[in-house]
């Protein structure tokens, strides 16, 4: 049992909190770290990958309260793997380059050069970034390429599309796929203490490097792990009924009805590749997957440690 759950058991057992004098809001927060018990003890031990998108990604502030929050993950004893992309930022080094952007069915055509930008800013600026809020923050970062140590390697991406009725296959150049997960490495690493930062950059057995889908990695690596949970930060709430209706929220969703959305066409965007993710996972051992906002202050919190959660929990 770690340190933080005899603490937790300790204070909650203590009599003297019930001290009319105490002030009503700190018997709030006591309330909460209550409700919150049983789930720290069930989840402790446990790996949960967790792939950081949206607005944690963009805005300096949330990425901060989100990693501190990881950060309090890992002091409960669960053991946080984090996977980032960062699209944007890819986006905007490409126009000051020269580049253009273009995306095929949310993929993005990846030549030589544009490759070259993706792992500076993958590999470089944005997880030497996180690796580093991590510190900060008190969290024992280790920043990570799924090309190191062949953590992950890729096979070229192939597209399929139709045109008319003729179905031809595109070539989106250095665009690459999960072939396997080797999870040694990241095991390691979470066994000794470490939090694994990993970006969506890979290579195959040839050395030729490719550019991955940030979530498909995430649910990949999730399922190599056998993790506990798999949680996505996007930015909406998470499943809606009908997508121009915040209220319209799905909070609980099996594998099965999942799976009717995606064949049937209820999603689109970049939720089609978070929910083939979380197929994935799922059938490969996760036990739960969650989608939830990232720029609400406390997400991943409020979704673990609370009886409804705040997003769209799915399981087998």
């Amino acid at each position: 049992m770690s340190e933080g759950i005899k603490i937790f058991k300790k204070i909650f057992n203590d009599k003297k909190l019930l001290n009319p004098q105490i002030q009503e809001s700190s018997m709030e927060k006591i309330n909460v770290l209550v409700e919150a018990l049983p789930y720290i003890r069930e989840f402790h031990g446990t790996t949960m990958v967790i792939k950081l998108g949206g607005h944690a990604m963009v805005n300096e502030e949330i990425l901060e309260k989100t990693i501190r929050d990881i950060v309090l993950l890992y002091f409960v004893g669960i053991k946080p793997v984090v996977i980032h992309g960062g699209g944007p930022e890819i986006s905007e080094k490409m126009q000051k380059f020269g580049i253009s952007p273009k995306f095929v069915d949310g993929l993005r055509v990846t030549d030589e050069q544009t490759m070259e930008i993706v792992s500076m800013v993958l590999d470089g600026k944005i997880n030497s970034k996180i690796v580093a809020t991590f510190i900060k923050n008190g969290g024992k970062a280790v920043g990570l390429s799924g090309k190191d140590g062949l953590l992950i390697v890729a096979r070229k991406k192939k597209i399929k599309k139709k045109l008319g009725e003729t179905e031809v296959e595109l070539d989106l150049g250095y665009v690459g796929e999960t072939e396997y997960v080797n999870p040694e490495l990241i095991r390691i690493l979470v066994d000794n203490g470490f939090i694994p930062v990993i970006s969506p950059v890979a290579t195959d057995l040839e050395g030729k490097i490719y550019n991955m889908n940030a979530d498909s990695v995430a649910g990949d690596v999730a399922a190599a792990l056998k993790a506990k949970k798999l949680i996505m930060l996007t930015d909406v709430p998470g499943l809606l009924r009908d997508i121009n209706d915040a209220s319209s929220l799905i909070t609980r969703l099996s594998l099965e009805e999942l799976e009717e959305m995606l064949s049937s066409g209820k999603l689109q965007g970049g939720m089609i590749p978070k929910a083939e993710a979380i197929v994935k996972a799922i059938k490969g051992g996760v036990e739960r997957a969650h989608i939830i906002n990232g720029s609400r202050e406390h997400a991943i919190l409020l979704e673990l440690f609370t009886k409804d959660g705040i997003g769209t929990m799915i399981e087998k």
